[in-house]
C-alpha cells in the first residue's frame, strides 16, 4: 500500500464508531496486511496483555477499558513477548485516546482517537516505508493528495469525455485551478474561506449546478480590476468578491467537469484541510501522479526527499553563494554584489516532474537572501525579493506535472514572501499572478535546450535534476531512437549506454557554449564498466570534467520496504583549476568530504583514465582467466543428485563420465550438482549406456533445432560442453556476481575432478599465488570499480576486471608470501567445514581466523604494492590508476616499437 491508501484505511477507522474487538485487526490491515496474515492472527495470538493482538517484529497493540490507556501502554512495554518478537511499535488505546512508542526511534505519541489519521505516518514502517519527517509531523500533503485523488476519479467516473486524451489537458489545468482555490483561501489571498463557502453556499440542493458556480468564479479571476474589465463581463453578485488572479492559470476556457454529489462531498472535504500547511517540495510529487494512470496506483511514491536534492544542488552552486555570503561579512558592498548575482542565477531542470528540485533551489536562494537583507539591515517592510520565477527553467513529458511545477513555484514563492518579509506584504504580492516559471511540456531530449532556456549575457545557468535512468535493455523504441539522434554520430556503441546519458550529454553540448555547469542523479552504472569507455571520452572532449560527484548510495522513496535504485550524483563544469569535490557514505552512515585536483569518470580522485577491456592479463606473470564451460545443451548433460541416480552407473562409470559442476551459486552456497563429461576417446564407450545415450540424443536435437549456426554445429559432438576446459592439477574459480556484503570477493580452489560452468571465471592450473590477489581488498575495490554491478552486488570480468589488473613486478619472495597468504585463508576455511562461503562471507558471522587470514593477504600484499597498508580505499585506487596508466603506457610503447623495428 501507498501513503495515500493508508491515511484513507485509518481515516476510516478513526471516523467510525470505535469497535474494540475489531479494532486491532483494522488497523493492521490499514497497513497492508493481507487477509491470510490477519486471520492467522485472529487464530495464533501470542500476546500476553489482555485484549491485545502482537505480530512479531512490528507491533504490540491493545484496547483497554477507558481511562487506561496509560497503564495499557505500561503492560505492552514490560510485556516479555514484547521482547522477544522485537515490536517495533505499541499502541493502547480506548477509543477516547489513544498512546503509541515506536521503540526503535524511541518516540511517544499522544492523542485523541478522532486524530489518528493526522498521527498516520508515525506508523508506516508497519508498510514496510521508511518514514520521511515532514509526513509524520505533517500529513496534510497526504490527506490533500487522497482527497484530490478521490475527487479526480469521480470527475472522470461522471464525465468520461474529460479522460480522453483531447481534454487531458483541460482536466489538469482544471485540477490546478482548484488546488490554487483551496490555497488562497487558507492563506488569506482569498478572504474568510471564500472558494469552498461560495461553492457550498451556491450549490446547496442544486449538486447539478456546481460546474456552473466554478465556471464563473473562474471567470471573474481572470477580469481585471485595474481595466474596468468586471463592469464589462457583467460579474456575479456572489461572485465579486474574488479578486483578479489570471497569470496564466485562469485565462482560457471557463468549462468545468460536472458534479455529482459525491463529488460535490469530495470537493468540499478537500476544502475542509488547511491547506497553507501544504509542503510544495512534497506535495507536488505526490500530487503529480493523480493524472497518471499508470501512477495512480504509486501515489505518493516517487517523493525525493529535500537531503537527496541538496546533494545535488548544494556543491552545484548553493554552497558558492554561502562561501560568498561568509567572506563578505558585513562589507556592504560585497553584499549587495552578492545580491546582484543572487537575481541572475538562472535553474533549468530538463527533466523537472512536479518541480521539486526548483522549489528547494527557489527556497534555498531566498534564506541567502534574507540573510544578505539581515545584514543589510533593510527593515523587513521594505524588503522585496530579487530572484524572479522567471529564472527557473523546466521540462517535462506529463501535462499534469508541468501544471503543479509551475503551482508549487508560486506556493513556494508565497511562504517565502510570509517568512522573510511579512504575512500582510505577501498577501499583496501574490496578485496578480506573475509569470511562475518557464515549464514547459515536452520530451527533454528531444527538446532544444537553447529554445528552452535561451543563452543570457551576464547570467548563471545551472542545471540539475533526476533523469529517468532505464538501462540498455529496457528502453522502447522511441528511447532508442532519442539516443541514436544525440550520441548516433559519435559513437558506434550508443546502444549500451543508459538513458540517462542522453541528459548528460545534451548538458555538455549546452554547457560547452552557455559555460553552464550541471549535476544529475544517476545510475551508478554509467560510472562503471563498458559505459566508461562510450560515455565520458564524448563528454571530456567538450573541455568538461567531473566537478564534483557523491559515489553510488540507495536513492530511497516511500515505496515499500525502501525500495529505490543505487545512484551516484555527478556534477559538470567547464575544465578549472578548482578543486573537486568527492562524497562518499562512511562506515557510520556520515558523509565523507574529500578534496581533489581530479575526479575520473569512475568517479575516483584519479585522473582522466578509461580502462579500457584487455584480451590478455596486462601483467604477464599473471594466468589467463576465462569463462567457465557453457553447456548449450537444453539441460540434459546437467545433473541433480536424483538424476544422476536415474543413470544407474557402476562405481568405475561414475568416475569415468559424470563430474561435479561448479558456477557462482555451487560455489558460493555448496550446492551439490553434476554433468556428464565425455571425452572423445570414450564417447563410444559413453553412448554404450542407455540412459547416457537417451541424454546424448537429446541434446543432439535441442541444437541441431537451434536457429544460431553456432549451436548447431555443436551438435557433432553433443556429448560435450560447448567448452572442453578442464585442469591438470587445480582450477581456481571466481563466481561471477557476487553480494556488496561481502567484505572480499569469493575465490577458492578445486580439485581436477570438478568442471567450472560459465556462470563462473575459472584459472586453470594457475599458481596458488593468483588466488591471494583475487582475495585480496585491492582487486575487490578495483573490480568494484572498473567492472560494474548488478544494483550494488559486484560484477567480476576477466577482460575488464582480472586482465586490466595492476600488478607490480613480484619477486620470487613475494610469490612464495602470497601462495602462503592464500593457503591460510583456505586452511582457515577448512576448519569450519562444512560451512560454505555464504557462511563464511557472512559480514557478521565471519570467523576471526578466516578474517585474520585475510588480514595478513592485505598486508602483505600492500606492502608488496607500497611497503605499508593503505590507509582506504581511495588511496587504493589512486595507486591502481597510477600503475594502470604505467602500464598501459608502457604496453603502447612496446606495441610502437615493435611495429618501428618491423618496417
Amino acid at each position: 500500500m501507498n501513503p495515500v491508501e493508508i491515511e484513507e484505511a485509518v481515516s476510516r477507522i478513526a471516523e467510525a464508531p470505535f469497535n474494540p474487538g475489531e479494532f486491532p485487526f483494522e488497523f493492521l490491515q490499514a497497513f497492508g496486511n493481507r487477509d491470510v496474515t490477519i486471520k492467522r492472527l485472529r487464530k495464533d495470538n501470542r500476546s500476553d496483555v489482555p485484549r491485545a493482538v502482537l505480530q512479531r517484529n512490528n507491533i504490540h497493540l491493545a484496547v483497554c477499558p477507558e481511562g487506561q490507556v496509560a497503564q495499557t501502554l505500561n503492560l505492552l512495554r514490560e510485556s516479555p513477548k514484547t521482547q522477544s518478537a522485537k515490536a517495533r511499535f505499541l499502541l493502547a488505546t480506548d477509543g477516547v485516546t489513544f498512546e503509541a512508542e515506536d521503540r526503535t526511534e524511541d518516540e511517544h505519541i499522544t492523542d485523541v482517537f478522532t486524530h489518528l489519521a493526522d498521527r498516520f505516518g508515525f506508523f508506516l514502517p508497519l508498510a514496510g516505508i521508511t518514514t520521511v519527517q515532514k509526513i509524520k509531523n505533517n500529513p496534510i500533503d497526504v490527506k490533500a493528495t487522497s482527497r484530490l485523488n478521490r475527487l479526480y476519479v469521480e470527475l472522470l467516473k461522471e464525465n468520461p469525455d474529460w479522460a480522453t486524451e483531447e481534454r487531458r489537458h483541460d482536466m489538469n489545468h482544471f485540477m490546478a485551478r482548484l488546488i490554487f482555490c483551496f490555497f488562497a483561501e487558507d492563506t488569506g489571498i482569498f478572504l474568510n474561506n471564500l472558494f469552498t463557502r461560495t461553492i457550498q453556499t451556491m450549490t446547496e440542493g442544486a449538486t447539478d449546478q456546481t460546474h456552473e458556480v466554478m465556471a464563473e468564479l473562474f471567470r471573474t479571476m481572470d477580469l481585471d480590476t485595474r481595466n474596468d474589465d468586471r463592469e464589462k463581463g457583467e460579474v456575479k453578485s456572489w461572485a465579486k468578491d474574488f479578486p483578479y488572479v489570471n497569470g496564466n492559470l485562469f485565462s482560457g476556457t471557463t468549462d468545468c467537469p460536472k458534479f455529482s454529489k459525491l463529488a460535490r462531498t469530495y470537493l468540499l472535504r478537500a476544502g475542509e484541510l488547511n491547506w497553507a500547511q501544504i509542503n510544495p517540495d512534497i506535495f507536488g510529487s505526490m500530487i503529480q501522479a493523480v493524472a497518471d494512470d499508470g501512477e495512480r496506483g504509486a501515489l505518493g511514491m516517487h517523493y525525493t526527499s529535500v537531503p537527496n536534492i541538496r546533494k545535488v544542488l548544494n556543491p552545484l552552486f548553493l554552497d558558492s553563494l554561502r562561501e560568498e555570503l561568509e567572506k563578505a561579512g558585513q562589507n556592504t558592498q560585497k553584499l549587495h554584489a552578492l545580491k546582484v548575482r543572487l537575481s541572475s542565477i538562472r535553474v533549468f531542470d530538463p527533466a523537472c516532474g512536479s518541480g521539486n528540485f526548483l522549489v528547494i533551489a527557489y527556497k534555498d536562494m531566498r534564506d541567502i537572501q534574507s540573510e544578505i537583507d539581515d545584514r543589510l539591515k533593510i527593515e523587513r517592510a521594505e524588503r522585496k525579493s530579487v530572484i524572479p520565477l522567471a529564472n527557473f527553467y523546466g521540462i517535462e513529458i506529463r501535462d499534469f506535472a508541468v501544471e503543479i511545477a509551475r503551482l508549487s513555484l508560486l506556493i513556494a514563492e508565497f511562504q517565502s514572501d510570509e517568512i522573510h518579509i511579512d504575512q500582510k506584504q505577501a498577501r499583496l504580492n501574490v496578485l496578480p499572478l506573475k509569470d511562475t516559471g518557464h515549464i514547459i511540456c515536452g520530451n527533454a531530449l528531444e527538446k532544444d535546450w537553447f529554445d528552452v532556456c535561451p543563452p543570457q549575457e551576464g547570467s548563471e545557468t545551472y542545471i540539475c535534476g533526476n533523469p529517468p535512468y532505464k538501462g540498455s535493455q529496457w528502453q522502447s523504441a522511441e528511447q532508442k531512437a532519442e539516443l541514436e539522434q544525440i550520441f548516433g554520430q559519435r559513437t558506434k556503441s550508443w546502444k549500451s549506454l543508459d538513458y540517462v546519458a542522453g541528459w548528460f550529454m545534451k548538458a555538455a553540448d549546452y554547457g560547452q557554449k552557455t559555460g553552464s555547469s550541471s549535476a544529475f542523479v544517476s545510475t551508478n552504472s554509467i560510472c562503471q564498466g563498458r559505459q566508461v569507455a562510450i560515455l565520458w571520452p564524448l563528454i571530456f572532449g567538450l573541455n568538461y570534467e567531473i566537478s564534483f560527484a557523491h559515489t553510488s548510495f540507495k536513492w530511497a522513496n516511500l515505496a515499500a520496504h525502501n525500495a529505490g535504485v543505487t545512484v551516484a550524483i555527478i556534477g559538470i563544469a567547464p575544465v578549472s583549476e578548482c578543486p573537486k569535490t568527492l562524497f562518499s557514505n562512511g562506515a557510520d552512515g556520515k558523509t565523507i568530504r574529500q578534496a581533489s585536483d581530479h575526479i575520473n569518470a569512475y568517479l575516483v580522485p584519479a585522473k582522466n583514465i578509461i580502462v579500457e577491456k584487455q584480451g590478455k592479463p596486462l601483467c604477464s606473470e599473471l594466468k589467463e582467466m576465462s569463462f567457465g564451460n557453457m553447456p548449450v545443451d537444453g539441460g540434459n548433460l546437467l545433473l541433480g543428485e536424483g538424476e544422476l541416480a536415474g543413470l544407474k552407473l557402476d562405481t568405475r562409470q561414475k568416475a569415468k563420465f559424470i563430474r561435479r559442476i561448479v558456477g557462482s551459486a555451487e560455489f558460493i552456497r555448496g550446492i551439490q550438482r553434476y554433468c556428464l563429461w565425455i571425452d572423445d576417446e570414450d564417447a563410444h564407450e559413453a553412448l554404450t549406456i542407455p540412459t547416457v545415450a537417451r541424454r546424448v540424443d537429446d541434446v543432439e536435437k535441442m541444437r541441431l533445432a537451434s536457429r544460431d549456426t553456432g549451436t548447431r554445429g555443436l551438435a557433432e559432438k553433443p556429448y560435450q560442453f560447448r567448452e572442453h576446459n578442464i585442469s591438470k592439477f587445480q582450477t581456481i574459480v571466481v563466481p561471477g556476481v557476487s553480494s556488496e556484503a561481502r567484505p572480499y570477493l569469493p575465490v577458492g580452489v578445486l580439485g581436477n575432478n570438478y568442471t567450472v560452468t560459465n556462470l563462473a571465471f575459472a584459472l586453470f592450473d594457475a599458481p596458488l599465488w593468483n588466488m591471494a590477489l583475487i582475495a585480496s581488498r585491492l582487486h575487490l575495490v578495483w573490480i568494484g570499480t572498473v567492472c560494474g554491478k548488478l544494483k550494488t552486488d559486484f560484477r567480476y570480468s576477466n577482460t575488464m576486471g582480472w586482465n586490466t589488473f595492476p600488478v607490480p613486478t613480484l619477486t620470487e619472495k613475494n610469490r612464495a608470501d602470497l601462495t602462503r597468504c592464500a593457503q591460510d585463508i583456505l586452511l582457515a576455511r577448512e576448519a569450519h567445514f562444512p560451512a560454505t562461503i555464504a557462511d563464511l562471507y557472512d559480514p557478521d558471522k565471519m570467523p576471526d581466523n578466516l578474517r585474520a587470514a585475510h588480514d595478513r593477504n592485505d598486508e602483505v600484499l600492500e606492502r608488496i604494492y607500497i611497503g605499508r597498508r593503505f590507509r582506504n580505499d581511495t588511496e587504493r585506487l589512486e595507486k591502481l590508476f597510477d600503475l594502470y596508466s604505467k602500464m598501459i603506457a608502457k604496453k603502447g610503447g612496446k606495441t610502437k616499437k615493435k611495429k618501428k623495428d618491423a618496417a
